[in-house]
C-alpha cells in the first residue's frame, strides 16, 4: 500500500538538491542524445547530421526560432543557451545562471559535453579527392601551374603543402573568462585569419619561392587530374606520388664529377644546407607564434583577448572585418616580429598617405626618426554583393588572386569560414580550418610540424562564396607598395561594376573625415569619397558579419 500521502518526506539537504540537479541534467542530456540530438547542443538544431569531413561539414545556421525549432521551455533555463549571431553558437560564453544556487558542476558538465561533441563532429574526415583540370591554369597565390606534367604537379604539391594550415584545436589551456579548452564550432574565422597572417609572415621572413623541405613526406595528396577532353567529368586520373623527388640542381646518385667541380659543388651544397637550416628554423618559429598557448603572440588566446575591445569573447563568432583589426593589434603588440606593420583599410578605401605614415621610419613619431621603410600587410575588408556574391566581381577576384602581392582572402561560404588561396576555372581553391586536432606543445624544441600543413587541396564554386570577406596584400618596401597600388588598381578595374571593390586614394583618412585606425569599422563614420566622386551605395550592409541566405 502506498503511504506517501500519510507520511511526510524528510527535507533534502543543499548537497542532495545539488546532486539531484546534476542527475536531472545528465538524464536530460542522455535523453537528448537518444531522441532530440540538439536538446543538449546549442550549436545547431541538427548537428548530429553533420558528422562528415572537415571540407563537407558546414555550420547549420540561423537561430532556432527562425527555423521553427525552438527548444522546449522547461529545458531552456539560462540565456547562455540562446543562439547568438547568425551561427546559433551559444556554447562559448561564460554561463549566466538564473538560479544563484545552481551548482558549478552543471556548467563544467556542459562545457565537457560540448567539447566532446565538437571533437567528434570535427575530429574525423572522409577522404575524398579533388579534381583538377589538366588543361586550365591553376592559380595559387600569384603562382600559375599547368598540371599536364609530373614536374608541374610536383611543383604545385610542394607549394600548396608549404602553406601554414590552422585548424580547430582541442585540449589547450583554458581560455580566460570561460571554461573552454577548444575552439571547435566557433573559432573558424580566427583560424582563417591566422592562416592569412601566417602567409604574410612567411613571405616577410623567408626567401621568395620557399617550400617546406619536409613537404615531400606528405606524398598522399588528395587530388585527381581530369583528362584533357573531359572537363566536365567528375572522375579523373589519380595524381602520382613522388616520395623521392630531388631538390633542384641535385645530381643523380652514382655520378662523379671532376675534382675541382666536385669541390665547388660540395661548398655550394654546404652553403645551401646552412641556409636550409636557417629557413627551417624561421619556419618553425613562425608556426610557434600561432601555438595554442597564452604566451603565443598570434595564438587563439591572444586573439580572443584582443577581441574584447571589439565586444567579442571566447565562444562568439568573429566576422572577417573584426578579425582584420584583431590581427593588426596582435602584430602591433608583439615584439617577436620586426620591421612589419599592418594597415586595415577603412570603408573600402586605402589611404596611401596613412600607409606612408605607418611605414616610413623617417616619419615615426615618439622615437628618433631613421631612414628606412617597414614592410606592410594591407588588409581590406570588402563586401562583394548584397545577400550573395555579385557575379560581376568574380573576374576581379580572379585577377587579385593572380597577383604575387596577394596573400589570400579570409571569408568563406555562408556559415562556413575558409581561407581562399587561388582558383581554377570557376572554382576557388581554399584551406579549411574545420578539422579538430590535438593541441601541439610549441614550447618544445622540435615540436611536430605535420599538423600545421595540409595535403588536401579543396575547391568550391565562386557562386557559393559569401560576399563578406577580407583581402590581404604584402609589400616589402616602398617600391613594392607603389607597384602594389598600380597592380591592384588595374585588377580592380576589370570589374563590370561601375565602382570598384575598393579604391586607393591619395591623402589621409582624416582629410575625408575619418579618425584613423583607432577601432573596428563598427565604430567608424561612414565612408566619404573625394569631392566630385559619387557614392557607390546609399545602403550597405555591415561587413562585420556574413549575410546568410
Amino acid at each position: 500500500m502506498c503511504t506517501f500521502g500519510k507520511t511526510p518526506l524528510p527535507s533534502m539537504t543543499a548537497a542532495q538538491k545539488s546532486n539531484q540537479s546534476v542527475m536531472a541534467y545528465k538524464m536530460r542530456v542522455c535523453e537528448g542524445f537518444a531522441g532530440n540530438a540538439w536538446s543538449c547542443c546549442p550549436l545547431s538544431p541538427a548537428v548530429v547530421m553533420n558528422s562528415v569531413s572537415p571540407t563537407a561539414a558546414q555550420y547549420l545556421g540561423g537561430s532556432m526560432q527562425d527555423e521553427g525549432l525552438a527548444p522546449r521551455p522547461e529545458r531552456r533555463r539560462t540565456p547562455s543557451w540562446e543562439p547568438r549571431g547568425h551561427f546559433g553558437h551559444g556554447a562559448g560564453s561564460e554561463p549566466i545562471r538564473e538560479a544563484p544556487g545552481e551548482p558549478d558542476e552543471v556548467d563544467r558538465l556542459k562545457a565537457k559535453l560540448m567539447s566532446a561533441w565538437n571533437n567528434v563532429k570535427y575530429g574525423w574526415s572522409v577522404k575524398t579527392k579533388t579534381s583538377f583540370n589538366k588543361t586550365s591554369p591553376l592559380i595559387l597565390l600569384g603562382q600559375s601551374f599547368l598540371l599536364n606534367h609530373e614536374d608541374e604537379v610536383e611543383r604545385f604539391r610542394l607549394a600548396f603543402v608549404s602553406r601554414l594550415w590552422m585548424t580547430y584545436r582541442r585540449e589547450f589551456p583554458q581560455l580566460e573568462g570561460s571554461t573552454l579548452t577548444t575552439d571547435c564550432g566557433w573559432g573558424c574565422m580566427l583560424r582563417s585569419g591566422q592562416m592569412l597572417l601566417a602567409q604574410g609572415l612567411l613571405v616577410h621572413l623567408l626567401p621568395p619561392g620557399w617550400t617546406w623541405p619536409d613537404a615531400q613526406q606528405l606524398t598522399d595528396v588528395d587530388m585527381e587530374l581530369l583528362k584533357p577532353r573531359s572537363p566536365s567529368r567528375t572522375g579523373g586520373v589519380p595524381v602520382p606520388s613522388f616520395p623521392t623527388a630531388r631538390a633542384p640542381n641535385s645530381t643523380p646518385r652514382g655520378r662523379s664529377s671532376a675534382g675541382g667541380e666536385g669541390s665547388k659543388r660540395g661548398q655550394r651544397r654546404g652553403t645551401e644546407t646552412s641556409r636550409d637550416r636557417q629557413t627551417e628554423a624561421t619556419h618553425r618559429r613562425v608556426a610557434s607564434w600561432f601555438g595554442d598557448q597564452p604566451q603565443a603572440p598570434f595564438g587563439v588566446h591572444q586573439l580572443v583577448e584582443l577581441g574584447r575591445s571589439s565586444g567579442k569573447k571566447a565562444g562568439d563568432w568573429y566576422g572577417p572585418s573584426i578579425v582584420a583589426h584583431i590581427l593588426r593589434k596582435a602584430v602591433g603588440k608583439t615584439s617577436e616580429v620586426h620591421n612589419l606593420a599592418v594597415y586595415v583599410a577603412q570603408d573600402c578605401t586605402v589611404y596611401k598617405e596613412d600607409v606612408v605614415q605607418l611605414c616610413d621610419l623617417s616619419l615615426a613619431e615618439g622615437s628618433e626618426p631613421s631612414p628606412g621603410w617597414k614592410s606592410v600587410i594591407l588588409l581590406v575588408p570588402v563586401r562583394l554583393g548584397g545577400e550573395s556574391l555579385n557575379p560581376s566581381y568574380i573576374e576581379c577576384v580572379k585577377n587579385i588572386l593572380r597577383l604575387e602581392c596577394c596573400i589570400g582572402i579570409i571569408g568563406g561560404k555562408p556559415k562556413h569560414s575558409l581561407f581562399f588561396v587561388g582558383f581554377q576555372d570557376e572554382q576557388l581553391l581554399y584551406l579549411d580550418p574545420h578539422y579538430c586536432q590535438a593541441v601541439v606543445d610549441v614550447t618544445q624544441a622540435n615540436f611536430p610540424l605535420e599538423s600545421f600543413h595540409c595535403s588536401s587541396p579543396r575547391k568550391m564554386s565562386f557562386s557559393r562564396m559569401d560576399p563578406s570577406c577580407t583581402i590581404g596584400f604584402y609589400a616589402k618596401n616602398q617600391k613594392d607598395f607603389e607597384s602594389l597600388c598600380s597592380a591592384v588598381s588595374e585588377a580592380l578595374s576589370s570589374s563590370k561594376e561601375k565602382y570598384p571593390i575598393f579604391t586607393f586614394v591619395e591623402g589621409k583618412g582624416q582629410d575625408y573625415g575619418l579618425e584613423g585606425q583607432s577601432g573596428p569599422p563598427g565604430n567608424s563614420p561612414a565612408h566619404i569619397l573625394p569631392p566630385g566622386r559619387p557614392s557607390r551605395s546609399t545602403k550597405r550592409s555591415s561587413v562585420d558579419e556574413f549575410v546568410f541566405l
